[in-house]
């Protein structure tokens, strides 16, 4: 197959490159490292020396966009966060309020914010984010600009501040503390008007200053007033521009970035490979673009956060620019992201496993709880958390890369092979590869393999690593051999670790 692939690509003229490159899509798992190797052929062994070098020079660059400090922070010590949706749709069994609603129908009579955050805790969650006001534009604090807010509400006689008691309780236990604010506001009589953008400036102000330290700000493009409705043009770079100012170490989360940027589903589905550098055509609220232009010319206007080629060699190759900005993999604990009490909580075994394709996929992941009527999480909700917090513990308490006899070798450009030979078999039911993501993100394919009778059986194949790459592969083996098949510049491994 190899062979085949490399005389085809020395046999095709550069104009049918995308075909070749996208043909790998078909049968991922099988083929994409050989297609791979098929398109350095093509760069590489051609007459073309200008092309060559300018094709190598691209690929070493892409090597090295590295993240800034508070994306490093956000892979790294809060990769697991918690999402919060709670407001008058609440009360009226809706997604998307109206904007209309009664203030006095917001009335959580038992709420407990210590609760929430000790569940959120027990899950594993290093943060949570509160939706602050959501598409209905009902605020959870006091804003002194509307009067569609938790002042007009019987909670506390108009006297409550949700937002403050969120704030403090996080603080109470150990948690970072967040907030989504929508754009889209069905209430505010500026929405449509240029007004609007100094509205929202002002309640953005409002919560970056008078809540203490915030880790991550939240913002989406949602929007549904439909072919006739209002149009309004945000000024996303106004808001961007006071984040900086007021809440210097907060990332931010949109659709385009600049910080982090959606996954392109709200299912908790991640993609075969999950790369952090991506073209700046699709992040462009990005603004440190780290690479030149690709070594061919092209159009990615097409890009959107759905397609599942993000960051892929046969897209690069047409950027203008490299910028770094990882995906979140947001979903709700049940089908709804506010509470329904029709609606069960997802099962743990697919919470699970959306940990291990985000937090364990170079990516984020947040996970919302929707607090009920009354202002308490349910029971149901809370043990589920509980027990994914326990089932990672389980699955990452024991490690055994210790009693390994460990030897490495680089061979060539971006390819390394690290061998763990133990004493006797031992059960590996997971292995965790983190990249030094400090220097930029560089493998494209890996294989885990074991060694039986002298002869290699692949036990797994992978795509790219990233931050934090975790495997589920149980086997029973007394060698454990990782082999890293392609990468972009040499490989710079952060950490490898082996759990029984």
């Amino acid at each position: 197959m190899y062979k085949l692939l490399s005389t085809i690509a020395n046999m095709l003229p550069l104009k049918y490159l995308p075909q070749l490159i996208r043909f790998r899509l078909l049968t991922m798992h099988m083929i994409y490292a050989k297609i791979n190797a098929a398109l350095w052929l093509l760069f590489l062994e051609r007459g073309d020396g200008t092309m060559n070098n300018n094709f190598q020079e691209f690929i070493k660059a892409a090597a090295h966009v590295k993240p800034s400090e508070n994306q490093l922070r956000m892979l790294r010590k809060t990769p697991f966060y918690a999402f919060i949706h709670f407001s008058p749709n609440t009360y009226t069994n809706l997604e998307w309020g109206l904007g209309n609603e009664d203030p006095a129908i917001f009335n959580p009579t038992e709420l407990d914010c210590d609760q929430w955050c000790e569940a959120i805790k027990s899950a594993g969650m290093k943060g949570a984010v509160i939706t602050a006001k959501h598409h209905d534009g009902f605020c959870l604090w006091p804003s002194k600009y509307t009067e569609h807010s938790i002042k007009n509400s019987p909670y506390k006689n108009g006297k409550g501040d949700i937002v403050r008691e969120f704030a403090d309780a996080c603080r109470r236990h150990g948690l970072k503390f967040g907030f989504y604010l929508s754009p889209w506001d069905r209430n505010s009589k500026y929405y449509g008007t240029p007004e609007y953008n100094d509205y929202y400036k002002n309640q953005l102000t409002e919560l970056l200053t008078g809540y203490g330290e915030v880790f991550h700000i939240w913002f989406d493009g949602a929007c549904g007033e439909g072919p006739n409705g209002k149009k309004q043009e945000y000024d996303y770079e106004g808001y961007i521009e006071l984040i900086r100012k007021y809440q210097p170490k907060a990332t931010i989360f949109n659709d385009f970035g600049p910080d982090i940027r959606w996954c392109g589903n709200e299912s908790g589905s991640a993609r075969y490979a999950e790369w952090a550098v991506v073209p700046s055509e699709l992040c462009y609220r990005c603004k440190n673009v780290q690479t030149g232009a690709g070594p061919l010319e092209g159009d990615l206007s097409h890009m959107y956060n759905s397609d599942s080629d993000i960051g892929f060699l046969s897209n690069i190759i047409y950027s203008k620019g490299l910028v770094f900005c990882p995906s979140e993999i947001d979903m709700s604990i049940r089908p709804g992201w506010f509470y329904h009490e029709n609606e069960e909580p997802h099962s743990l075994e697919r919470l699970f496993n959306t940990y291990l394709n985000s937090v364990g996929a170079n990516t984020t992941f947040n996970l919302n709880i929707p607090p009920m009527p009354n202002g308490r999480f349910n029971d149901k909700d809370a043990a589920r958390l509980h027990e994914l917090g326990q089932l990672i513990k389980r699955s990452f308490a024991d490690e055994i890369t210790s009693r390994a006899k460990i030897t490495s070798e680089y061979i060539g450009d971006g390819q390394l092979r690290v061998r763990f030979d133990f004493d006797s078999p031992e059960k590996i039911s997971y292995v965790q590869i983190k990249e030094r993501i400090s220097e930029g993100q560089r493998v494209e394919t890996f294989q885990l393999r074991r060694e039986n009778n002298g002869k290699e059986d692949t036990i797994y194949r992978g795509s790219c690593i990233g931050s934090n790459k975790i495997c589920r592969i149980g086997v029973t083996t007394d060698n454990l051999i990782l082999h890293i098949t392609s990468a972009r510049d040499k490989v710079e491994l952060e950490e490898i670790a082996i759990f029984a």
